[in-house]
């Protein structure tokens, strides 16, 4: 799923203009990124928590030459879901099996300008909820 998927799934949902709706996605990317960037930390409620950490330094090995070398400290974006995202995952979603290729979830890589975004999202974002009682 793409940023652009999302953003159709959206508009048709809502019944917005792609264009519009394109525009309040990438707002809401960008205050994720900007409050990580000001406060290191953001929780959104049902979704989960993204947070910055710093990772510490280590001795690594490269795989070309197997020479030791060493691994600066550096800050790297953390992402703990929520509970309410961890049951529904945990009950619907979809895990390829080895016959399956499993499909890659790449946001913004669709845009003619570039950007990038730093957001999960989730797979089946407009699929109806399976409930016990309907068929599979």
């Amino acid at each position: 799923m793409t940023k652009k998927e999302i953003v159709k799934q959206i508009s048709e949902r809502i019944g917005l203009t792609q264009l519009k709706t394109k525009e309040i996605v990438q707002q809401t990317f960008d205050a994720i990124v900007d409050t990580l960037i000001e406060v290191g930390r953001i929780e959104l409620r049902n979704f989960g928590v993204f947070e910055v950490k710093m990772r510490k330094a280590r001795k690594a090995r490269n795989p070309r030459t197997g020479e030791r070398v060493d691994v600066e400290p550096k800050k790297v974006v953390t992402f703990k879901p929520g509970k309410e995202m961890e049951e529904r995952v945990r009950k619907f979603a979809h895990i390829p099996g080895p016959e399956e290729k499993a499909e890659t979830v790449v946001l913004g890589g669709d845009d003619v300008d570039g950007e990038a975004e730093a957001m999960a999202a989730a797979k089946n974002f407009n699929r109806p909820r399976k409930t016990p009682s309907s068929p599979a």
